[in-house]
């Protein structure tokens, strides 16, 4: 049974073999060990292993767990992602302890992150989330509306606006799945002209990685691959 240090190790190898092939410097592809459910002793684990980015996606959950890791490895370097849907009235608990926020969706969201964080921490740096798919069932907006939020974000002063995300429709066709991530590399560029700040491109998971390295991806989001199967608290 292979170890999470295992599994940290081959999912790098396989991030490097991927960029390799399609020409791209792995070094500008970073992993997020995606921890939800997961406990401090696996976190743990991935951390001695070298992983330090881990994304949240259920707000108390991740609050406690920052709050433990400060004060269980006060000098470690790790970045704290909020990956999954906030609602306005959490949005004061990732404004004062996260580090990224990937599903900003529309303006009140963004306007309460800015107005919440904490002036004595770094911007927050944010994600617009775009429903690729055009899914019903999915969080996101359109992709003909990023611009316009964008505008709107980019003025807020305590929020860096870094790039995209998406989470497409589930695909087992490679050709499919690299059609959606292609859609998502092309309205990045499109902004990256009158917005340069936007560098970042968030898509891919265990089942997906592969065709969203090849678009783009410059953080991909990995769970089971990494803890196993998901464990509900």
């Amino acid at each position: 049974m292979n170890t999470i240090h295992d599994n940290l190790f081959a999912i790098k190898n396989e991030i490097e073999k991927i960029a390799s092939k399609c020409e791209r410097d792995p070094n500008t592809i970073e992993l997020i060990a995606v921890s939800k459910t997961k406990s401090v002793q696996q976190i743990t684990e991935a951390i001695d292993a070298g992983q330090l980015a881990f994304g949240e996606n259920y707000v108390q959950e991740g609050i406690e767990k920052i709050k433990y890791f400060k004060q269980a490895m006060p000098n470690s370097a790790l970045i704290w992602h909020f990956i999954g849907p906030l609602q306005s009235n959490k949005s004061k608990f990732v404004a004062e302890h996260f580090d990224w926020m990937h599903t900003i969706d529309r303006l009140k969201i963004a306007q309460r992150l800015n107005d919440q964080r904490p002036t004595d921490m770094a911007n927050l740096n944010v994600l617009i989330q775009v429903n690729i798919s055009q899914e019903t069932s999915k969080s996101g907006i359109a992709a003909e509306e990023v611009a316009d939020l964008a505008k709107q974000i980019i003025a807020l002063p305590n929020l860096n606006l870094r790039g995209l995300m998406a989470i497409p429709e589930i695909e087992n066709d490679f050709d499919k799945q690299l059609k959606a991530f292609t859609k998502m590399h092309e309205l990045l560029r499109s902004l990256q002209a009158d917005y340069p700040c936007m560098d970042t491109l968030s898509m891919g998971m265990s089942g997906d990685m592969q065709a969203a390295i090849v678009a783009g991806s410059t953080m991909v989001r990995i769970g089971t691959a990494i803890f196993g199967s998901r464990q509900y608290l």
